[in-house]
């Protein structure tokens, strides 16, 4: 993903702070970089400063992309904390073929497999290695929603009521001036594993991790993803994956899954690395482990509130 030249745009927010910060990074050949930032938060970061920013049309002529991220998630409710739009990376222009839209829509059986596969390859080769990590599945319900919002062709994301199948999901969103591969948008997604360890979180302060722990989340197993053509947008192409279960839990960010032997949590589950018994339900409260301990699952509040704990003894949850 990384060209001669490129420029990042970053809308940051501190996971329990309501202050946003904009950043803007130009970079060329020879690395040199200007950083700029506000304390401002504007609703398509960094497009009233590209013309001054990038070099003229007659000097370079790419196209570009924009990625963004949702579900940063609160420990408790489950709520949505932040929408974080994020760095804009470079596509050669060679690819600038409209009539390779049809071959990206995920109506396409091949589409579904490509993604799928890939987010698979990458959760297995996780460093360190997961015990816990699930086998990701598609997901019609959450593809209809992910197609339903790409089509509104918006740089912001969904309202989380749309993005619910029978748990609430997350959102990873890439925006580009030509086509580009699901299988780039995704490792687009991942490579933000560059400033992330596992245990410390973001290696440099204000660095954006949340598309790679997305990708990563342990307990994500369902996915469904979607494009859309916005012929009237800056940004053309907008891709659009939505993850069931959500991740990037506010007190997790830094353990996006459990760190062991592949599949070490699911010996009699495992399909080359990845569990393969997802718990079906979902808890409302990040502590209903302990309640249930405490109050045990005939207790009316707990077993409404905390089906995963009280139906899932074995199953990843």
């Amino acid at each position: 993903m990384y060209r001669s030249g490129y420029s990042t745009c970053i809308l940051s927010s501190e996971l329990q702070s309501s202050s946003l910060v904009s950043q803007c990074r130009h970079s060329h050949r020879a690395h040199s970089e200007r950083l700029c930032s506000s304390a401002e938060l504007v609703q398509v970061p960094c497009l009233e400063a590209r013309d001054s920013m990038f070099p003229s049309v007659q000097e370079m002529i790419l196209p570009i992309v924009f990625l963004c991220l949702a579900a940063v998630l609160s420990p408790s409710t489950g709520q949505d904390l932040s929408y974080v739009p994020l760095p804009l990376l470079t596509v050669p222009s060679s690819q600038q073929v409209p009539d390779a839209f049809p071959a990206l829509l995920t109506t396409n059986a091949d589409q579904q497999k490509l993604i799928v596969d890939k987010h698979n390859a990458l959760r297995r080769g996780v460093n360190p290695t997961a015990s816990n990590m699930l086998r990701m599945e598609w997901n019609l319900a959450a593809a209809t929603n992910a197609q339903n919002w790409a089509n509104q062709c918006s740089l912001n994301h969904s309202p989380s009521s749309q993005r619910r199948t029978n748990v609430d999901c997350g959102e990873n969103l890439y925006m580009s001036t030509a086509p580009s591969s699901w299988s780039d948008a995704i490792q687009a997604w991942y490579d933000e594993v560059k400033d992330f360890k596992y245990g410390v979180g973001a290696t440099t302060k204000g660095a954006v991790i949340g598309h790679y722990t997305q990708v990563v989340w342990y307990k994500s197993y369902q996915i469904g993803c979607a494009v859309a053509y916005c012929p009237k947008s800056t940004y053309k192409y907008f891709y659009v994956c939505q993850y069931c279960p959500a991740g990037n839990r506010v007190d997790l960010m830094k353990t996006p899954y459990k760190e062991g032997k592949p599949c070490g949590d699911c010996p009699n589950a495992c399909d080359n690395g990845l569990c393969t018994n997802p718990c079906k339900f979902q808890d409302l409260y990040s502590n209903c482990p302990q309640l249930e301990k405490d109050y045990g699952c005939a207790n009316d509040f707990v077993k409404q509130n905390c089906p995963a704990s009280c139906q899932c003894k074995t199953e990843i949850k």
